[in-house]
């Protein structure tokens, strides 16, 4: 077998002869770009090595570059606006197919895109004669069995990987040894605020999801937020080393995954040359072809798959466009379609949009509409969340009026008063929606917090928002007559928009709503809800609270009142006064508890309250 295959060897110049014009060249993509072979290609000159069309599933390349892509020479068809083509897409200079990742081994198999020759980069053969595909499996073997010349370029510097990447030397007719290094891809850090962002992301991944990630600073940071999760999975399209990180670190053990369990799943390898070393013969990555990896079917057979990608902007009505440019080298529709879709279908999945509010430039990412953005997606069905350094708002199921809120909510401060005005002149808003431009830079974001109450439900708490409007709403008709009785000393029996908008709307310096949530499939209940309001003439605060009779008991109540005295202190309140029915016995009980004094005087069945925060000096 060695004696065979070294037969096959011959230079990179050797190869050319066996290119005429008018060929289809497949070429590897990414890290498992065959870069000697193309730089040959590239800088022959040859006559014969005129109108060839490469095709390649996203490029990458520094070799096949924009100066390069004359339609009369070289020219490029692709299925991903990125690198390269990004730019050249538009102006005519290379040749976009638009189609379901998923899909692209079936257009390969049919013929309708002929295969001449195929460049695809391997590892050099072990002693039995086998090779691996490495970091790239893409459609290599798809594009090996169409095409009659298979040439392969054997690159020490790539690492043995496992999966569907194992493939005999006698599959190549001609084989040249590498003189270029892969195509690396350095770690990009994170700016404050992208780091932000990636935090609130981490919120929604919960212990045993499976994930799919993108590339990019955005990424780079989530994985250090992940690091204390358990039992994650990952099978997403590229294999970075912010994951190889999380690997390390003990969060993915990839136990609770249905399909390829125990193994973490890719498509592709881009990073570092630690990286690199790192998946050499690494039984704990297997890499798959994008038939695999993007099936929507196979996907959904994860539970818990959750997508998260970034944005480039967002609009109101919940479309998105994604990112573009040299260094978003992952992103796009025809990916994200097939992610998408399997993640509805994954029992448990979710998608997840992350982006700062603003762009480097202070521009808006959350708009009004799109408008005149290329490589836009408007699957926004299939969008359950998108997320800020301002926060999470929740999207599945929720019409376009809550949607057009939540998001206003998580945009810049500055950006959130026209964003009303625009989107009331457009009717996605009412028309007397109130907003409170103070109160949209102070909301104490830093606030939100988990804890688990005494019956082991785990609970999210965080201040009110304006687009709780409609969970408050619902949350107020789950009570009982003699509930609402028990919270505002008079039955009330609606609470129309114009009354709950009031409600969640506030001003943060004089009074402070924090809301208990609970996650259930598609949306988060608001089970609880506890105020103060303050007076300025006495310094104190006066409190309010309701729990969901459903969740009494549990201590939730308990929790908001630790929270409120501390919010309070820190906000120089020098106590609380409450009004509470004489039969309350719970609401009675959880001052008691609380750690401060309680004076009571009771009148006409009523516990008048007066809590200071400190004893009056004698």
């Amino acid at each position: 077998m060695k004696q065979n295959w070294k037969d096959k060897l011959v230079m990179p110049e050797d190869v050319l002869q066996y290119i005429k014009p008018g060929m289809n060249i497949f070429i590897g993509s990414g890290t498992a770009e065959p870069r000697t072979l193309v730089k040959s290609l590239i800088e022959s000159g040859l006559s014969d090595t005129n109108d060839l069309e490469l095709i390649q599933l996203t490029s990458h390349s520094d070799f096949i570059s924009l100066k390069n892509l004359d339609y009369r020479k070289y020219r490029l068809k692709t299925f991903f606006s990125t690198w390269v083509s990004s730019e050249a897409v538009v102006t005519g200079s290379v040749d976009l197919i638009p189609a379901r990742i998923s899909q692209l081994p079936r257009i390969i198999k049919s013929n309708r895109i002929p295969i001449d020759v195929a460049f695809i980069q391997i590892t050099p053969p072990d002693e039995a004669g086998y090779c691996s595909l490495g970091v790239a499996v893409d459609i290599a073997r798809e594009a090996m069995e169409q095409a009659d010349l298979v040439v392969g370029e054997m690159n020490p510097d790539i690492p043995f990987t496992f999966g569907d990447t194992i493939v005999s030397i006698s599959d190549f007719n001609l084989l040249v040894e590498s003189t270029e290094p892969p195509t690396y891809f350095k770690r990009r850090p994170a700016r404050k605020v992208i780091d932000q962002v990636a935090a609130n992301i981490a919120q929604v991944i919960k212990d045993g999801d499976c994930i799919s990630v993108m590339t990019g600073p955005l990424f780079e940071a989530l994985g250090r937020h992940l690091v204390h999760k358990r039992h994650l999975g990952i099978h997403t399209s590229y294999f970075t080393d912010a994951l190889m990180d999380l690997v390390k670190s003990g969060a993915v053990t990839n136990y609770r995954k249905l399909l390829y369990r125990g193994k973490s799943v890719a498509s592709y390898a881009l990073g570092t040359p630690a990286l690199m070393r790192w998946l050499n013969r690494n039984p704990l990555v297997e890499f798959q072809s994008v038939e695999q990896v993007f099936d929507p079917i196979q996907i959904g057979r994860i539970p818990n798959f959750v997508v998260v990608e970034e944005a480039r902007k967002v609009d109101l009505l919940g479309r998105m466009a994604f990112s573009m440019g040299k260094n978003d080298i992952t992103s796009g529709p025809s990916k994200s379609m097939d992610l998408f879709t399997g993640a509805d279908i994954s029992k448990g999945g979710r998608t997840v949009i992350g982006l700062p509010s603003r762009n480097v430039k202070g521009a808006p990412n959350i708009v009004l509409m799109l408008r005149d953005l290329r490589n836009q997606f408007h699957m926004r069905e299939s969008i359950d969340a998108v997320v800020t350094e301002y926060g999470i708002a929740n999207l599945k199921w929720r019409t376009i009026r809550e949607r057009a809120q939540a998001l206003i909510d998580i945009a810049h401060p500055d950006d959130r008063q026209k964003l009303v005005e625009d989107a009331k002149a457009r009717h996605i808003l009412f028309s007397d929606q109130i907003f409170l431009a103070d109160s949209a830079r102070l909301y104490p974001m830093a606030v939100a917090t988990e804890h688990e109450m005494s019956n082991g439900l785990q609970v999210r708490y965080r201040p009110i928002k304006p687009s709780d409007e409609d969970a408050m709403r619902r949350f107020f008709y789950r009570f009982s007559k003699k509930s609402v009785y028990s919270r505002f000393f008079f039955p009330i029996s609606t609470m129309p928009h114009d009354k709950m908008q009031a409600y969640v709307n506030i001003d943060y310096r004089d009074e402070m709503s924090l809301v208990a949530l609970i996650n259930e499939p598609g949306q988060e209940i608001i089970i609880a809800e506890a105020r103060y309001a303050s007076d300025t003439g006495s310094g104190f605060g006066d409190l309010g609270f309701f729990v969901d009779e459903k969740y009494q008991g549990v201590g939730i109540a308990q929790y908001l009142y630790s929270m409120l005295i501390r919010l309070a202190k820190e906000r120089g309140l020098k106590g609380f006064t409450a009004e509470v029915l004489q039969d309350n016995k719970g609401m009675i009980k959880v001052f008691e508890n609380g750690g401060l004094p309680v004076e009571a005087l009771l009148k006409d069945g009523v516990y008048y309250l007066r809590i200071p925060f400190s004893h009056p000096e004698s």
